[in-house]
């Protein structure tokens, strides 16, 4: 029995190893150089290279300009199918066909009407390799109908009550855009307060009395035809009645507890809560059980709209929106489920052949639902299309084996689901092609003797021709190893020698042909330079040269080029380049450096290198450069209250010029000795005019500076005291910070002594409680930096300011700064704090915010302590380790990390502030779920006998939950190491050893442990082990095994892993497929297109209208919607055209955008304007024009 199930294996490895031969014959196909003149020779099927989008509304008052356009060799010809009928073009003389190509114009501006022409239309393009078709074009004009008259009662409403006014647009295409203004063309103010929801619906959530007016204005703008409709005036008065009640939040839209949204996988999600109630509710969003997905969410219409962009199937989920004010709160939950229309992940390729080659098509798409994939030849269902025995379907894959010309065809692959389809077009292109070189006849090549030489010798054919060369008219074939043949066709000679120059021979074969092409090779001999530059040593100013002597091939021209430290060499006279040398004249300290001389040719390059050092020529009187003596006869004159005019004589500059003066003075009254830096002058000048404070006594002196440095100082000037007067300024950094509950301490940086302008410097320091009618209270303190005021309240800001005075006089009123008494800790615990468990090692905690007089203080954050309590699977305590997290600023909730699986946590939250931490919030108790398990501790194999081997175990030392078993798993090991078949058992959790038994005899077995949760299972841990051999049998003599309960599983053989009923199941499952796809094919087939009567019936409330962009009629473009193709026919689903927003603002997590429209202007109603259409290409439509009408301004 044992052979029998080795030979089995050894049949699927021979059948695995031919799969792996061909899928490398597959890759293998045919490359077509990317040479201009063969790909206009070469026979190519057609390929849609332009289309317009599935989804096309046009303006019925222009032409409607459907595009095709493809290429191919021969040209491809074009013909068109409406509603799946062909659609004879030469029937209907308002529409033409473009020349050369397969775009229709349906002349509308002649006469027709664009709803006779609306319908699916289909493009082929044909020629004799094959014919490829466009996506499903789905034409409707665009409507902008009239608003149904209808009779407005005026709206009697209650201050404080809530108020919808409704706007009920008429149903266009594409959707119009909605917006509210007055008869004077204004808009509506909107707020938190007021706004419009999704569904152009204008909401109040309490209203007041200056909403009483009689134009609320609906307008509906259809951006197609350029129309705006206008609804008729709505009128509100509201009434008083005091007092007013204020209600708690009940919410106006969505209405229920819970609502379903669907959406489309890169779609833009819009969720909307307006609330009623007064005060005003603040809206709040969050995603239950997990994170609105940071950097894609926006908030938008003052928080009342969420918007999610390019969603995927991560965001479904349960949001939930929550109004609250001072009374109480409402919430809705949105469920989110998000699907997605088919997209690609390998979409078909096309595939150039050789006659007898083999190669694949490949279509894979995903989606949600999954995509059906179906298979079209040349535009007809391949099911029905001609047999082609080179061909087998195979799901989403197409083998072809063996093709030949006739195999050239285009097949086209079709993804679709319930909400969109896509269409792909990839050719097969079987080419039997003569050989042709591509490379031009008689180049020539050439190489410097001793290096590579690689002749060209690109080349095309299908088959794939073979390449040979030959040297000379009739030289015999090149080989051996002197010569490397790459695939490309290029010989390569690694050292090519003088006797390498002469004509070679390319020849390209195959079963077609033959072709050969010439190629001249020149070896040259190498650039030399037999004389290269010395090291030279030169005095200051004499002269020098250095030669650089050259050998190269008679047939090159040297270039010779000379660099000074790899630089070029000085623009300097001085350097004269010769034909074999370069001189340098007059020479200084500047010149020294190494000196280079490059000699390159058109195929090689040469260098050599020499230094130059210059050295000093012999003695001469040297000069001697110092620093300049001190300047001298300071001299004061014009002396006022508040400047005096100094002059000096300079001092010898010692043979380097002067640059500047420097001037210095020293207050002799308040800090004797103290020299300060008052200017500096250049060095030309001699005189400068100073500027003086009051009550100084002043000297002065200058220092002179050259090129060496400063020099010493002059004698100082006479002194000069200038009369005293008021402060020019007051003390800087004045703060007021509290060091007690109850006091203010202000503090000041002090003026300097010169700063007094006299004596007698004092502060006057005021002060008043901030937005509390209060006198200033004053107090004049001696020149200090502190003064304290006692008795204030906790933590109330405080205007401050400090005037400084002297003995004549106050200084220019002080700015006011604004300080705060001192801080006391928190009064009050945060409230309502709530954990949310995401997994066994994470959980979020919120809370809400304490309120901020509450705090006392400056508010520094929240601190969340939280602690393990105990092991829900040990239930053993120990010592409680505290931990603390804190969150900065007035954040109301925070992430709690590194938690221990299975386990009961404690937790509470106090607010900080500069004092200290406020009393803690009641502890919150919480549990974190079940984890899977750490290793087993231990495994231990023991008492191995001739079939049975003894297991022992540990439990993990982190069980992370109740353990639900054990799962053993084994297999033999080989002499090999090869591993055999793997057996599983499980074990109950309260066991820790088993025996197994029935095991082969002198046979080692690996075995992987690991313990199981209700979450999963654990990591393993693994072991090796030996049975003893059996004495008694014979070698190498396998013993067969047989069922043993528990321990080991049944070698009995199972027919699902014989080869030959896989075989018959997968023909079967074939056959099958093949007899559904004809079915389909034959029920839907000539299926119509009721396009109107679909676009009734599935007009859709969750479409949103088009968005504005920025306020303005500015360029529109319509977004394509993918539907999906009908089973088995090419009828698409229902489609509507959204408009993407172009004023988006990007604003960070939590925080609101309010979308405030700048409009003005003076009429509304029907406009006109010309748009030019431009081609749309893809997928993308024709973009709509700027209208000239005076809306443009504040629509």
């Amino acid at each position: 029995m044992q052979p029998k199930v080795m030979m089995k294996k050894k049949n699927i490895s021979a059948s695995k190893a031919s799969l792996i031969l061909f899928l490398c014959q597959i890759v293998s196909a045919l490359d077509v150089p990317l040479d201009s003149k063969l790909l206009e020779e070469l026979l190519q099927p057609p390929t849609i290279t332009q289309q317009s989008p599935k989804d096309y509304i046009v303006d019925p008052r222009e032409n409607i300009v459907i595009q095709c356009e493809a290429k191919g060799k021969p040209p491809p010809s074009f013909s068109w199918t409406r509603n799946g009928t062909h659609f004879d073009i030469d029937k209907d003389a308002l529409v033409t066909m473009k020349p050369n190509s397969g775009t229709l114009v349906i002349n509308i501006m002649n006469g027709g009407k664009a709803e006779a022409y609306e319908g699916v239309y289909q493009c082929t393009a044909r020629n004799e390799r094959g014919a490829a078709i466009s996506n499903n074009i789905v034409i409707r004009p665009s409507r902008s109908p009239l608003w149904t008259k209808e009779k407005l009662e005026p709206n009697q409403v209650r201050e404080g009550d809530s108020l919808v006014l409704h706007c009920r647009p008429p149903v266009g295409l594409p959707p119009p855009i909605i917006f509210w203004m007055d008869n004077a063309f204004q808009r509506l103010p909107q707020s938190e307060r007021v706004s419009q929801g999704l569904n152009g619906d204008l909401y109040f959530s309490n209203v007041q009395p200056e909403d009483t007016r009689e134009d609320y204005i609906c307008y509906a703008r259809f951006n197609h035809t350029q129309t705006i409709q206008q609804k008729q005036p709505i009128s509100v008065k509201v009434f008083s009645t005091k007092p007013v009640t204020e209600r708690q939040p009940v919410l106006l839209t969505p209405t229920g507890s819970t609502s379903t949204k669907v959406e489309l996988r890169g779609n833009v999600l819009l969720l909307e809560c307006i609330a009623a109630g007064l005060p005003t509710p603040v809206i709040r969003w969050i995603k239950e059980g997990g994170e609105l997905p940071a950097n894609r969410t926006f908030f938008e219409n003052f928080k009342k709209t969420l918007k999610i962009i390019d969603v995927s199937e991560a965001d479904s989920g349960n949001y939930k929106c929550i109004a609250r004010n001072t009374l109480g709160s409402a919430h809705h939950v949105i469920s989110v489920t998000v699907k997605a229309a088919p997209y690609w992940i390998t979409a078909p390729r096309n595939l150039v052949l050789s006659p007898g080659e083999d190669g694949m098509l490949i279509c894979r798409a995903n989606g949600n639902p999954k995509p059906d994939i179906s298979w079209l030849a040349n535009g007809v269902p391949i099911a029905i299309a001609p047999e082609d025995p080179s061909r087998k379907v195979d799901g989403d894959t197409i083998i072809f084996s063996h093709v030949q010309e006739r195999s050239s065809a285009v097949y086209q692959c079709n993804a679709s689901n319930e909400y969109g389809y896509l269409l792909a077009n990839a050719f097969v292109n079987v080419l039997a092609e003569p050989p042709r070189i591509l490379t031009p006849a008689n180049k020539l090549y050439q190489v410097i003797a001793d290096s590579p030489a690689l002749l060209d010798c690109a080349y095309f054919g299908s088959p794939k021709p073979e390449i040979e060369w030959f040297k000379g008219v009739k030289g015999s074939i090149l080989r051996g190893n002197e010569y490397v043949f790459h695939d490309n066709g290029t010989l390569e000679i690694p050292v090519a020698q003088k006797d390498s120059t002469g004509t070679y021979t390319c020849v390209a074969r195959n079963e077609l042909g033959k072709i050969q092409n010439e190629v001249q090779l020149e070896v040259k001999d190498p650039t030399m330079i037999i004389k290269q530059p010395e090291y030279k040593v030169i005095q200051r100013y004499g002269q020098v040269s250095f030669e650089c002597i050259i050998k190269h091939d008679s047939t090159l021209l040297p270039t010779v080029i000379w660099l000074k430290d790899n630089d070029e060499l000085p623009d300097d006279e001085r350097f004269l380049v010769g034909k074999d040398n370069l001189t340098i004249m007059n020479v200084t300290d500047k010149d020294d450096g190494t000196y280079t001389c490059i000699v390159n040719t058109t195929l090689d390059s040469v260098s050599a290198s020499a230094v130059l050092t210059v050295v000093a020529a012999p003695p001469t009187p040297a000069i001697i450069y110092a620093r300049p003596n001190p300047p001298f006869d300071l001299e004061l004159t014009g002396q006022l209250e508040r400047s005096v005019e100094l002059s000096w004589v300079p001092g010898d500059e010692n043979n380097s010029p002067i640059t500047n003066f420097v001037i210095e003075f020293e207050d002799g009254l308040h800090e004797p000795g103290v020299w300060h830096y008052q200017t500096e002058v250049p060095g030309t000048q001699t005189t400068v005019q100073l500027k003086l404070s009051p009550y100084v006594s002043y000297s002065f002196r200058v220092i002179a500076v050259n090129e060496i440095g400063r020099s010493q100082p002059s004698e100082p000037s006479e002194q000069y005291l200038t009369k005293s007067a008021n402060p020019d300024e007051n003390p800087s950094n004045v703060q007021g910070i509290g060091s007690e509950p109850d006091n203010l301490v202000i503090t000041w940086e002090s003026l300097r002594g010169f700063q007094s302008n006299g004596p007698g410097l004092q502060y006057k320091v005021s002060w008043r409680q901030k937005d509390v009618d209060d006198e200033w209270t004053s107090v004049i303190v001696a020149n200090v930096s502190k003064y304290i005021v006692s008795g204030t309240p906790t933590f109330v800001p405080y205007e401050i300011k400090v005037q400084a005075l002297n003995d004549l006089g106050y200084a220019p009123e002080p700015l006011e700064v604004i300080g705060h008494s001192g801080e006391d800790l928190p009064m009050v615990a945060p409230g309502n704090v709530q954990v949310h468990v995401i997994n066994s090692t994470l959980a979020k905690v919120h809370w809400d915010p304490v309120p901020l007089k509450t705090v006392r203080g400056h508010l520094q954050g929240y601190k969340v302590y939280y602690w393990k309590v105990q092991s829900l699977s040990r239930r053993s305590r120990r010592h409680v380790e505290k931990k603390i997290l804190t969150f900065r600023g007035n954040k109301t909730f925070g992430m709690l990390p590194g938690l221990e699986p299975y386990s009961s946590y404690k937790l509470n939250v106090r607010v900080v502030n500069g004092k200290g931490e406020g009393p803690a919030s009641p502890d919150k108790v919480f549990k974190t779920p079940e984890g899977v398990p750490s290793s087993p501790s231990f495994l231990k194999i023991t008492n191995p006998t001739l079939d049975s081997l003894t297991l022992e175990w540990g439990s993990p030392t982190h069980p992370n939950g109740v353990l639900t078993s054990y799962i053993l798993k084994f297999q033999p090991i080989n002499n090999t190491h090869e591993l055999g078949p793997l057996v599983e058992i499980r074990i109950p959790a309260n066991e820790s050893s088993l025996i197994l038994k029935n095991l082969n005899y002198s046979t080692r077995y690996k075995f992987y442990f690991n313990a199981q949760t209700s979450v999963g299972s654990g990591s393993q841990i693994t072991e090796e082990a030996v049975t003893i051999m059996d004495e008694g049998k014979m070698a190498g003599i396998l013993r067969p095994a047989v069922g043993a309960g528990k321990a080991m599983a049944s070698r009995q053989v199972d027919i699902a892993t014989q080869g030959w009923f896989i075989g018959l199941m997968c023909a079967v499952a074939l056959l099958i497929l093949i007899l559904l796809i004809v079915c389909f094919i034959r029920r839907n087939k000539g299926g119509k297109y009721p396009v109107k009567e679909k676009e009734d019936a599935h007009a859709d409330p969750e479409i949103q209208p088009m968005k504005e962009d920025d306020g303005t009629f500015g360029e529109y473009s319509d977004a394509e919607d993918h539907k999906p193709l009908k089973k088995g026919s090419r009828t698409p689903s229902d489609r509507t055209v959204k408009k993407e927003d172009s004023d988006d603002s990007l604003v960070d997590y939590g925080e609101g955008v309010n979308g405030q429209f700048n409009e003005d202007g003076s009429f509304i109603g029907q406009y006109s304007g010309k748009k030019e259409k431009e081609p749309a290409e893809g997928n993308e439509s024709s973009e709509a024009p700027s209208p000239v009408n005076a809306m443009n301004s504040f629509v």
